[in-house]
């Protein structure tokens, strides 16, 4: 498939922020149940880490609009909630702007109603994961995404981006907690990366359910296209493929390796053992360097979808 780069922002956009919603809540929860440390956390954190999910939530929503057609006509998206996943992370997602909006606000107010709100703002992300990688998991003709990994991936992606930016901001509004988020950012990189890899070995093992014989009708067991019948490029040509080398993929796939887990954990583990003010530094550039993996990693994610489609056409 060929990835849009909207979406490509889109996705990874709003899962950073749902897991930085998820984890201020977290250390709120903790909080309440008598962690002291986390009690002591002050209202400026959770105030700065809700307004960072929002901007996220906002950047991620303006992309995606740059991958409509039509824009004027987005209010559209919605009307086929009952059997769209689309309609329902159109739905979804300004569920969880508002909920991250107000769980802020709530703190700035010092409401006694922050934790309700965070916790209803917690499963409004969660029902947005779902929707969001049921988009791509749902397409049984695509093997690479109809998987329950596209799921376990989308969710732990997610989180791991979001702890990583509040252990960072932590370390700046709240150094009490900083370490105990950079360790829990460090633990959900590993899980993500078990997850991811999980996912790549499962799509390098898979065999078409179809064969250019099958696609074209053509009996014979040396069949081989030479021609597509036609010159000028169409619809079905520029958007079903990527146009990259198997090189260019396999540098990919080691790029966002590193950058969206190695880098990043060894940077949340050096973050966990210094002091916050120190940490800061090594946090901040390790969320950087996580989130310009998971561009590569989501990139190739729609990249190595091989669409039944190109069987016909080949993928020139």
């Amino acid at each position: 498939m060929k990835p849009a780069f909207s979406v490509v922002f889109l996705t990874t956009l709003i899962g950073a922020a749902q897991g930085l919603l998820m984890m201020l809540v977290a250390v709120e929860l903790a909080g309440e149940f008598g962690w002291r440390t986390a009690a002591a956390a002050a209202s400026r954190f959770y105030v700065g880490g809700a307004a960072l999910a929002c901007a996220l939530g906002v950047l991620g929503l303006a992309a995606s609009f740059f991958h409509l057609g039509h824009p004027e006509r987005a209010w559209r998206a919605v009307a086929m909630w009952r059997t769209s996943w689309l309609s329902r992370e159109c739905l979804c997602l300004p569920a969880f702007l508002g909920c991250a909006f107000l769980y802020g606000l709530a703190h700035l107010a010092h409401s006694r109603y922050t934790l309700a709100i965070g916790i209803l703002g917690v499963l409004v992300g969660t029902a947005l994961f779902v929707c969001t990688a049921m988009i791509y998991a749902c397409l049984r003709f695509l093997q690479e995404w109809a998987s329950p990994l596209t799921l376990v991936n989308f969710v732990l992606l997610g989180c791991a981006s979001g702890a990583t930016l509040c252990a960072a901001c932590a370390a700046w509004l709240a150094p009490s907690v900083a370490s105990v988020l950079a360790t829990s950012a460090s633990v959900l990189t590993a899980a993500g990366c078990a997850g991811r890899v999980a996912m790549l070995a499962r799509n390098a093992r898979l065999v078409p359910k179809s064969t250019l014989a099958s696609a074209t009708g053509i009996a014979g067991p040396n069949l081989v296209q030479k021609s597509r019948g036609f010159t000028a490029r169409s619809f079905n040509t520029r958007e079903f493929f990527h146009g990259r080398s198997a090189r260019t993929l396999q540098w990919v796939k080691w790029g966002f390796l590193s950058g969206a887990f190695a880098v990043p954990f060894t940077l949340t583990a050096i973050g966990a053992e210094l002091a916050a003010h120190a940490a800061a530094g090594a946090l901040a550039a390790a969320f950087i360097v996580q989130y310009a993996g998971l561009l590569a990693e989501r990139w190739f994610f729609f990249a190595e979808a091989r669409h039944p489609q190109n069987l016909y056409y080949g993928p020139g």
